[in-house]
């Protein structure tokens, strides 16, 4: 049973992304063809398959800092709190981005996203450099996403927001 905090923990990234999913799925044939994009932004197939890679990442991570912390205890509160707070704010980015289809509130929120991630590697650098570095490539790719995202802010603005 000493494999369960590990399994669930590299899991658990993965329900929010199930759900951003299942609501991305729909607008992605219909709303968002509709946008002018970049014509440097990732082919929407790249997507599932990074954000697969990135969830799993973070996750494990964040067993590495559960484990190396003893369990949810008092250390664990900041390093882990951010963690949840960074996870929350990501899952809540799909909804408000291709549920609601408010672009720049999406961009408001991708852009508090970005900087708590970056507190969260921060916090979890002392704890665990292996933890930490597993967020490098989702800090990059959340570079990429907002600077997208901020394009197609940009270049839809004269579209009324639905």
């Amino acid at each position: 049973m000493m494999w369960m905090p590990m399994l669930g923990l590299t899991a658990l990234p993965h329900l929010g992304g199930l759900y951003g999913g299942y609501i991305t799925r729909r607008e992605v044939k219909t709303w968002y063809p509709t946008l002018n994009k970049p014509s440097w932004r990732p082919p929407n197939a790249a997507f599932p398959v990074v954000w697969t890679c990135l969830y799993t990442g973070m996750g494990y991570g964040s067993y590495l800092i559960w484990k190396e912390l003893g369990g949810f205890t008092e250390d664990a509160l900041v390093p882990l709190g951010l963690y949840g707070l960074q996870l929350a704010l990501n899952w809540a980015w799909t909804p408000i981005f291709f549920g609601a289809h408010k672009i720049k509130l999406a961009l408001i929120e991708i852009v508090m996203l970005t900087g708590t991630v970056g507190a969260t590697v921060a916090s979890w650098y002392p704890i665990s450099r292996t933890a930490a570095l597993m967020m490098a490539p989702y800090m990059a790719w959340l570079c990429l996403a907002t600077s997208l995202n901020y394009c197609i802010w940009r270049d839809n603005s004269e579209k009324k927001e639905e």
